[in-house]
C-alpha cells in the first residue's frame, strides 16, 4: 500500500466518524432530531456516494438514507461500518478505493 492511499484510507475514516457524528448532533437538541434527519439524510446519502464509489457507494447512500430517516436508529454509525466493509471485511487489491470525495466530479 502506498503512502497516498494509506493517507486516503485514515481520511475517510476520519470523515466517515464526523459524518458519523453529525448524524448523532440530532439527539441532543430536543425537537431537532425530526428537521435535522430530513435534512441530513439526503446529504449523508450524497456524501456516501462521494466517498466510495461503485455498487457498494449505491448500497451504502440507500442504507445512510433509510437509518437517517427512520427514527431512533442515529446511533449506527454507517459510516464507519461502510468503511469497515471497504478495508477490513471486503479489501480491494486495486487502487479502486483510494479516491476521498472527487470535487472534479461534482458539476
Amino acid at each position: 500500500m502506498t503512502k497516498h492511499n494509506k493517507d486516503n484510507k485514515i481520511l475517510k475514516l476520519v470523515l466517515g466518524i464526523i459524518f458519523d457524528l453529525i448524524g448523532y448532533v440530532s439527539y441532543f437538541v430536543p425537537g431537532l432530531a425530526e428537521i435535522s434527519d430530513i435534512a441530513w439524510a439526503p446529504l449523508s446519502a450524497w456524501l456516501m456516494t462521494r466517498m466510495y464509489k461503485g455498487t457498494s457507494g449505491k448500497v451504502g447512500a440507500v442504507i445512510t438514507f433509510i437509518e437517517e430517516v427512520l427514527p431512533l436508529t442515529d446511533a449506527i454509525p454507517t459510516f464507519t461500518l461502510m468503511w469497515l466493509y471497504t478495508y477490513v471485511f471486503n479489501p480491494k487489491k486495486d487502487d479502486e478505493n483510494d479516491n476521498v470525495i472527487d470535487i472534479t466530479d461534482m458539476q
